[in-house]
């Protein structure tokens, strides 16, 4: 059953059907909170949401994926044992702060994006519900503010201190497209990415990780220090995007060893993605894919947020020579790797990178293909 039927079953109204895609990110990994730049995609994984004013102050959520009912009060916001609720009213509560009077409403909403997997399902469902309540009550905010209220939702509401981009390329993707984010300006440019024999294939570890752990705040915190320390030296500096390698390391001694690494992968993964950027206006898809590895060791051995499953799917691949590039993606401790692979190697390899990692872990390899789709849109009216 699908969601608007799911939807007419419950309520037995007409809803208003907005979908919200998954994402990608291809280079920029754990740069977007220090104010760096990214590289995602939006693709064809996405979050389906029906919704319809009930004129109260109760708003009635049901989640398809959970199979669970959730109804509260407009003006009594409170966390529960149920977690996924807390993105919903989040967004509700962003509204609210920003003086915008929302009534009560009936929601159905599931999706297609495998939880837990680093494609940020979370931002897809906030930026459905913001989309959707902008357009419900005739708000007219423009896209830069609902990506700011979904962002915002996620990190007061929930308490993960996630940077923008989930968010933004989830409302500002463009199918065949890249986007280039700079996440202290919020200026972006598209990439066209559209190649007849390479696509994107996601190996998942089926190791789940939470991005409201401490680890992923905690590298948040290192690099705020690596900052403040250089702030002595250098006041006009705001973030790590304000440093070179070799300022960096002019001042190495002065850092704790764990920070120095922090800082060292961000810096180093700004410079790849520009040299990324400048490799796809080129057509240089060699070159895009040896940075992917680049940034996967980076991650690995600088910013430590990679596990033994995604180093072991990277292994399985890095010799391959239909493999263009590939690397862990997401927060880190599980999930996804990327992959760019030539089509006609994509079930060869598939088969044998899942029998030899069922074989080294005695986990179950789940294989995805991504096609790059376009960012939030209204289904039906």
């Amino acid at each position: 059953m699908n969601i608007k039927e799911k939807f007419l079953e419950k309520f037995n109204q007409e809803p208003l059907v907005v979908r919200s895609p998954a994402r990608v990110n291809m280079i920029g990994e754990h740069t977007d909170y220090n104010e760096g730049f990214v590289l995602p995609a939006s693709i064809d994984k996405e979050m389906i949401l029906a919704i319809s004013k009930n004129n109260q102050n109760i708003c009635n959520l049901y989640s398809d994926d959970f199979k669970e009912s959730f109804s509260f009060n407009i003006n009594d916001l409170k966390k529960t044992d149920k977690v996924w609720t807390y993105y919903l009213m989040g967004v509700v509560e962003q509204f609210q702060k920003l003086g915008l009077k929302i009534s009560g409403f009936n929601c159905v909403f599931g999706g297609n994006i495998p939880m837990g997997a680093g494609l940020s399902s979370s931002a897809a469902l906030e930026c459905c519900l913001a989309f959707a309540l902008n357009e419900l009550f005739s708000f007219d905010l423009d896209k830069i503010d609902l990506v700011k209220i979904s962002q915002k939702a996620e990190n007061d509401f929930v308490g993960v201190k996630c940077g923008i981009m989930d968010q933004f390329i989830s409302i500002f993707g463009k199918k065949n497209h890249v986007l280039k984010l700079d996440c202290r300006t919020l200026d972006y440019k598209y990439y066209p990415f559209e190649f007849d024999d390479i696509k994107i294939v996601l190996f998942d570890t089926q190791v789940k990780h939470s991005l409201a752990s401490s680890e992923y705040n905690t590298r948040r915190i290192e690099c705020e220090k690596g900052v403040e320390i250089l702030k002595k030296y250098y006041p006009q500096i705001n973030s790590l995007r304000d440093i070179d390698l070799n300022t960096l390391n002019k001042h190495k001694n002065e850092l704790d060893s764990i920070i120095y690494k922090r800082c060292k992968y961000v810096i180093s993964e700004n410079l790849r993605l520009n040299n990324a950027c400048d490799a796809l206006e080129n057509n240089d898809l060699n070159t895009f894919g040896k940075l992917m590895f680049e940034t996967h060791e980076g991650l690995k051995n600088d910013y430590e947020v990679s596990c033994f499953e995604l180093d072991c799917l990277i292994d399985l691949v890095k010799n391959e020579k239909n493999v263009l590039g590939a690397r862990m993606m997401g927060g880190g401790f599980g999930g996804c790797t990327i992959n760019l692979i030539k089509i006609n190697s994509i079930q060869e390899i598939s088969q044998k990178v899942s029998e030899q990692y069922n074989k080294i872990t005695g986990k179950k390899l789940e294989i995805y293909t991504g096609i790059i789709e376009n960012g939030t849109s209204i289904i039906q009216l």
